[in-house]
């Protein structure tokens, strides 16, 4: 793979963020989960602490740990700051400060450092990106994407979209996604063309508000899954 490092900003989000961001049920937490785009949040750690099935894939797992860990730490600094300089475009509730966010990404990532070099060996932290995975159809229940689709609308195509989403539909029975957000907080342009192309080849798409909101406006998940 051609990823650069340096070009990557490592945030990571923990388990509890997920069920909030995907509004996972205690029986969805029960089923084969693929975390697809993870980055180095902690879901799969405490998920697996917990008895679960859960394989992430991203490519930045091509790095080590340490490698990593020290790309955390050159863009650390810089993430906060822009959050600070953009504060207005966040919702600062459930985290009252940009300084509290830093802790608590920083928490999260320190513990899937912790885990990832057991983990890899596990297989439970794979190398793959879109919008090509190296999984056998339906081999998952459920894959998740968080902050990757949508959020870079301004760096991928509608058609790498479009690509991505239906190879997320091949390998596992229902796909959810948030936010549907770009980076700035504008709507995505490519969400609604996308749907429809979705229902046109036999889709079923639902927009659901959560009950997780950091972006103005970022609280609304895409499902999809196949029609029975």
């Amino acid at each position: 793979m051609g990823l650069q490092l340096n070009t990557v900003i490592p945030w990571g989000r923990s388990l509890g963020e997920y069920i909030r961001m995907f509004d996972l049920t205690p029986d969805d937490l029960k089923l084969s989960i693929l975390d697809c785009a993870g980055g180095p949040a902690s879901f799969n750690i405490e998920m697996t602490q917990q008895g679960y099935s859960i394989i992430s894939c991203d490519p930045i797992y091509q790095f080590s740990a340490n490698e990593i860990f020290q790309r955390i730490q050159d863009t650390y600094t810089t993430v906060v700051d822009g959050v600070k300089a953009s504060s207005q475009d966040y919702v600062w509730d459930n985290i009252p400060s940009p300084e509290q966010l830093g802790e608590i990404r920083m928490a999260a990532m320190e513990q899937f450092l912790s885990d990832f070099t057991i983990g890899k060996q596990q297989g439970r932290y794979l190398t793959a990106e879109l919008p090509q995975l190296p999984f056998n159809s339906h081999q998952f229940d459920l894959a998740l994407c968080s902050h990757f689709l949508f959020t870079f609308s301004d760096h991928f195509s509608e058609a790498f979209h479009l690509q991505a989403i239906l190879e997320l539909c091949r390998v596992a029975q229902q796909v959810r996604i948030f936010p549907l957000l770009k980076v700035s907080g504008e709507p995505s342009p490519f969400l609604q063309p996308i749907i429809q192309e979705l229902e046109t080849r036999g889709y079923r798409t639902k927009l659901k508000t959560v009950n997780y909101q950091f972006q103005k406006n970022g609280n609304q998940m895409l499902k999809i899954h196949k029609y029975p």
